[in-house]
C-alpha cells in the first residue's frame, strides 16, 4: 500500500512539474511577434548603443533642459525591466508612469504609444521578457541640473498632453474604413512614432497634433533633432512627398535610399534598427497612408528642373555664387546636373531637404559628412566625406546656397553667419552620427 501511494505521489509530482514547465515555456510566436514590433517602434536606435549589450541603453539626447539617457530595457531585474509586471510595463508605454510612478521624460514617445492595442502590448512584454538576454549595466546618470532634474513637474505635462489610451487606441478604427489605410494610419502614429520626429512642437515641447485628424501640423516637419531637420512627409511638392511614389516610400523604409533621396541622421537608425525589418505589406501601408495626407503648406510652386545650371557649368561657367566649390568637391558624385546617381549618391536638384525652409542639415552634411550603412536589402554603404576642415565658412555658406539655387530649386540664400552658428549648435556626434545625406 505504502508503495502504491508512493508510485501515485511520485507521478502526481511528475505531471504537476510538467504542467508548471508547460505553463512556464515561453510563447515562442509571441516574442517573435514582439520582436517585429520592437522593430516597428524602432526600440534599438534609443536603448541600444554601439560597444554595450543590446537594449541595455546608453544612448544620449540633447533636451533644452540638459542631456538624458535612455534606459535600460532588458530584463535584468536590477538595472533593467525584470521586475516589471505586464501592467505595469503597458503603463510606462503608452501612459509614461515607471514601476516607481515617476513619470518618464518626453523623448520616451509615450504620446504615441497610446495607441497601442493590448494584443501588441502582450506581445512586447513577451519579448522583452523572455527573447532579450539581461545586462546587468547601468546607462550614465542623466547631465540636468535642480530644479530643472526634478521629475514631479512632468506630471503636469503628462497629464495635459499625452492621451488617455483608451481613446487613443480607438481613433485609427473610426477615421478608416480601408483596412491597408487603418494599418498604415496605426503604424504611423502608434509603434514607429513617426511625429515625435516630422511633426512641429511648441514651447512646451508637445508636438503640436499627434494625428493627421487632430491638425494639418501632423508630419508637416519637425523640430531640431540634435541639429537636424526633419522635412514634411506630407504631399509639398517641394519641401515634402508630393513628388514621390508608393515605390520611392516603400525603398526608402526598406534600404534607405532610393531614386530620389538617401536617408541621415537619426532617420538612417530608425531604417536600420526598425523599418527594414518590416514586411512588404506593412511598408505599402505606410506608404498608401503618407500619400493620404494633403499639403500643409498650400500654394506651394511645383518644382521643376530648369537646365540653367548645368548648361552652365558645361560651358566652364563659374560665376555663380558657390559654382566653382561644387565643380571642385561634390560635382563628381552628385553631377553637374544635380541629379546624383540614384542608390548610391542621392540627387540634389529637387531633394525636398534641399529646398526646406531651414538649411541646417543640408549645412551639417556638408561640415560633419555622413555614411549610409550597408541594409538586409541593399548591402552596399556609402560614405560621404566631411568637409568641415576643408571648407572655410564662406565657403560652405557659398556651396549650400549654390545647392539650394541651382536646378530649380530656388531655396534661399545662406551666410557664413548661418554657417558659424549652426556649427556652434550642432551637438557632437553619437555613435549614431554621420548617417548619410538627404531625406
Amino acid at each position: 500500500m505504502k508503495r502504491i501511494l508512493s508510485l501515485t505521489a511520485a507521478g502526481t509530482s511528475l505531471v504537476l512539474g510538467l504542467s508548471v514547465a508547460e505553463a512556464a515555456a515561453p510563447d515562442q510566436s509571441l516574442i517573435e511577434k514582439g520582436h517585429y514590433l520592437a522593430a516597428a517602434s524602432d526600440c534599438a536606435a534609443c536603448h541600444s548603443t554601439k560597444g554595450r549589450p543590446a537594449y541595455s541603453g546608453g544612448t544620449s539626447f540633447s533636451l533644452p533642459i540638459g542631456k538624458i539617457y535612455s534606459t535600460n530595457i532588458t530584463p535584468d531585474p536590477d538595472h533593467g525591466i525584470g521586475r516589471y509586471s505586464e501592467a505595469e510595463f503597458a503603463r510606462a508605454l503608452r501612459q509614461g508612469i515607471r514601476r516607481d510612478g515617476a513619470t518618464l521624460y518626453p523623448a520616451m514617445p509615450y504620446p504615441s504609444y497610446a495607441r497601442l492595442t493590448d494584443e501588441d502590448i502582450q506581445a512586447l512584454y513577451a519579448y522583452f521578457h523572455d527573447g532579450v538576454k539581461a545586462a546587468a549595466v547601468s546607462p550614465p546618470s542623466n547631465e540636468i541640473t535642480w530644479p530643472l532634474s526634478m521629475r514631479w513637474p512632468l506630471t503636469f505635462w503628462r497629464w495635459m498632453f499625452a492621451p488617455a489610451p483608451a481613446k487613443a487606441q480607438t481613433t485609427t478604427l473610426k477615421e478608416y474604413t480601408d483596412p491597408q489605410l487603418a494599418r498604415g494610419a496605426y503604424l504611423v502614429e502608434g509603434p514607429a512614432h513617426c511625429g515625435a520626429c516630422h511633426s512641429p512642437r511648441a514651447i512646451t515641447m508637445q508636438e503640436k497634433a499627434l494625428t493627421s485628424s487632430e491638425s494639418p501640423q501632423y508630419l508637416a516637419g519637425g523640430a531640431e533633432v540634435d541639429g537636424w531637420m526633419p522635412p514634411s512627409l506630407r504631399q509639398e511638392d517641394r519641401t515634402g512627398l508630393g513628388r514621390w511614389s508608393e515605390e520611392d516610400i516603400v525603398a526608402f523604409l526598406k534600404t534607405g535610399r532610393n531614386a530620389r533621396s538617401a536617408s541621415f541622421g537619426s532617420m538612417t537608425e530608425a531604417v536600420m534598427h526598425g523599418t527594414q525589418h518590416l514586411t512588404d505589406a506593412d511598408l505599402t501601408a505606410i506608404a498608401k497612408y503618407l500619400l493620404s495626407l494633403p499639403p500643409t503648406r498650400q500654394g506651394e510652386d511645383k518644382w521643376q528642373n530648369d537646365p540653367a545650371t548645368a548648361n552652365a557649368l558645361h560651358r566652364a561657367d563659374l560665376s555663380q555664387r558657390g559654382a566653382k566649390v561644387y565643380v571642385d568637391r561634390c560635382a563628381a558624385c552628385h553631377r553637374t546636373d544635380g541629379k546624383g546617381y540614384p542608390s548610391v549618391f542621392p540627387p540634389l536638384a529637387g531633394n525636398p531637404v534641399v529646398m526646406g525652409e531651414d538649411p541646417a542639415s543640408l549645412v551639417h552634411i556638408v561640415q560633419r559628412g555622413a555614411a549610409l550603412p550597408g541594409m538586409e536589402a541593399a548591402p552596399s554603404g556609402f560614405t560621404m566625406p566631411s568637409f568641415g576642415k576643408k571648407l572655410s565658412d564662406e565657403d560652405i555658406a557659398d556651396v549650400v546656397t549654390f545647392i539650394r539655387q541651382a536646378w530649380g530649386n530656388k531655396a534661399p540664400a545662406v551666410s557664413a553667419d548661418d554657417v558659424r552658428k549652426l556649427k556652434a549648435s550642432m551637438p557632437p556626434p553619437n555613435m549614431a552620427d554621420g548617417n548619410l545625406s538627404l531625406n
